[in-house]
């Protein structure tokens, strides 16, 4: 019996130990020749673009850089806009440096992927890069800013100006470069001086301004001068502004409303009454003033937020809000070719400004909207205010008190609330010199580290190439969504939890998870730097009520494949369709195409 049974089980073990080897041969086969394989560049080290957006019509150029061993293959170049696959090229790599153009289709206001992929006899590597094609930097503003301009190298700025350019800023915000509030230009013999010191009394050099602005409208940069509405220093009489313009706290005028700053500083900053016609004609002609000097695009315009009860110099009780439209409409009438941006500190103003000329709306976002949720209500707060007319920025100043020491930015933190910010059709003011950690933006205690700065070029590549349907009127639409997977959903953000909400134009619905499943806290600050970073979750199945007929699903993530798009399978049963979401690291997005 044992005899006749052991030439039995050699023959199932050897059959069961071939199979195992094919099946171990076959894993290691997928995996080398997975089309999917690449999901950070390591070979080819950049790509980059003349410009941060372009008209329509205008040859792009691109260049992109590899080690010289690599000299010996072909870049295959895809250009998509949104899933569809609209040209492709073929360039040969020759040299360590490769250039080559691209004409867009003619139409305006459109976002592109370009997916760079290396083919050599022994390497495959791919990196990806987005266009914005937009005439108008309003239509889809990314604001960055600059903070230092004292006497500075030309290669020194354009190293600025180019790493800005690489995250497609449009549009910079030149804080702080002023001499005064009130006398924005210091002049010697009626003239512009060539230096001067700021309010903090910082060096500042008019060639670095002058250079500055000339290098980003190069890159198709919009260039704007800060300054407040309404602020003066203590002795502004000297300069011709009237005490009678002044604000004050009490109506008996004994106690000027001021802003307090800094032991050392000029002066602190003296609140004027910008409803007061004499005070609006004298700063407009000192803004002109600036444009005669700078060839600036426009004004950036501060404010404090709420002042509490001020009054004028008769005693009269001034609401500062109301003053706001009607003082950009007399700006705009006096330097109609000149932009203007005014910052609504905790929305304050900001229903006033919806209605206002300026090129789109600006949050400074404080501690009472302190949450995830109320980033995203505050962009469909303005989107309400403007009935659809204007896009948001956000001023959300990140690791707010870790940045009182030295360190590194959170990467977790900072994603997770661009997430929010992006996947709600807003954008982020961060990135300058430096990544802005508090309101007075020449602070600079943390860095970005390397692998931030990658994961971020991802993400404002993805903010590009996706903008028609992330911030381009989209309208908010009901959904309901489930999975008989380990998930949970909920409709606001939940620790432990996938937020999700879906937005709809035309025959698309866009739906977006955001991973809240290992957060450790809902505050968009992440203040001491400490937000967990999320698990790669995978694979997830996603079901959603749907009554409609669909003809494709299809995804993108800014943590998936350098953000290109991917087809998804799907079935559609009576009122559900139900899909795979392959991962999920901070954000997805989804977007479900209907049959016309």
């Amino acid at each position: 019996m044992l005899s006749k049974k052991k030439p039995i089980i050699i023959i199932m073990f050897s059959i069961i130990l071939l199979l195992i080897v094919i099946v171990v041969a076959m894993k290691s086969l997928f995996i080398q020749t997975k089309p999917q394989k690449i999901e950070e560049s390591s070979i080819i080290q950049n790509i980059t673009t003349d410009k941060a957006s372009y008209r329509p019509n205008e040859l792009i150029q691109f260049t992109a850089k590899l080690p010289a061993e690599y000299s010996d293959g072909m870049l295959k170049i895809t250009y998509f806009h949104l899933d569809d696959v609209i040209s492709k090229q073929k360039v040969k790599v020759d040299k360590k440096e490769i250039h080559w153009t691209w004409k867009p289709p003619k139409e305006d206001f459109k976002g592109y992927l370009v997916r760079v992929q290396l083919d050599t006899h022994s390497k495959q590597d791919q990196e990806t890069i987005a266009v914005d094609v937009s005439s108008d930097w309003s239509k889809f503003p990314r604001y960055g800013f600059l903070s230092k301009f004292h006497d500075m190298s030309n290669k020194d700025m354009e190293s600025v100006i180019s790493r800005l350019n690489r995250y497609h800023i449009n549009g910079l915000q030149f804080y702080d470069w002023h001499y005064k509030h009130h006398q924005p230009i210091k002049l010697e013999n009626n003239e512009s001086a060539a230096q001067w010191e700021d309010i903090a009394n910082r060096p500042t050099s008019l060639h670095t301004i002058r250079s500055y602005i000339e290098l980003a409208h190069k890159r198709n940069m919009k260039t704007m001068a800060y300054n407040l509405l309404y602020g003066a220093f203590a002795e502004a009489e000297k300069d011709g502004v009237k005490t009678e313009w002044r604000l004050f706290k009490d109506q008996q005028r004994n106690l000027h409303d001021y802003h307090p700053l800094p032991e050392g500083w000029k002066s602190d900053v003296f609140l004027v009454n910008p409803a007061n016609s004499e005070w609006q004609t004298y700063l407009i002609n000192q803004q002109k003033k600036i444009y005669e000097t700078l060839p600036f695009d426009g004004w950036h315009i501060d404010q404090l937020g709420p002042r509490g009860n001020v009054y004028d110099y008769n005693g009269n009780p001034v609401v500062l809000e109301e003053s706001f439209k009607p003082f950009m409409e007399h700006i705009k009438n006096e330097t109609p070719d000149k932009r203007i941006v005014m910052n609504a500190v905790s929305q304050f103003g900001q229903k006033h400004l919806g209605d206002a000329p300026v090129d789109f709306l600006y949050t400074e976002v404080w501690d009472q909207d302190k949450y995830y949720s109320d980033l995203k209500r505050i962009i469909d707060e303005n989107n309400q205010y403007s009935k659809e007319k204007y896009q948001t920025i956000l001023a959300a100043y990140m690791n707010y008190e870790f940045s009182n020491q030295l360190g590194d930015f959170n990467t977790p933190g900072i994603l997770l609330t661009n997430s929010v910010i992006f996947a709600s059709g807003g954008s982020h003011l961060e990135l300058g010199e430096h990544m802005l950690s508090k309101e007075y933006f020449p602070h600079e205690n943390l860095k970005m580290s390397t692998s931030l700065q990658s994961k971020l070029l991802n993400y404002y590549d993805f903010l590009v190439a996706y903008e028609n349907l992330l911030r381009d009127n989209l309208q908010e639409v009901p959904i309901t969504i489930g999975s008989s997977d380990w998930a949970q959903f909920s409709s606001q953000p939940e620790q432990g939890k996938i937020w999700s909400f879906a937005k709809q134009k035309a025959n698309k619905k866009v739906i977006h998870f955001i991973n809240f499943l290992d957060a450790t806290t809902l505050e968009w600050r992440d203040t001491n730097a400490n937000q967990a970073e999320p698990k790669n979750r995978k694979p997830l199945t996603v079901q959603i009520e749907e009554t409609k007929p669909i003809k494709n699903v299809w995804m993108a993530s800014p943590d998936k494949q350098n953000g290109v798009p991917i087809a998804l399978p799907f079935t559609q049963d009576q009122n559900k369709v139900i899909f795979p979401l392959p991962s999920l690291k901070y954000w997805d997005m989804v977007v479900i195409e209907y049959k016309q």
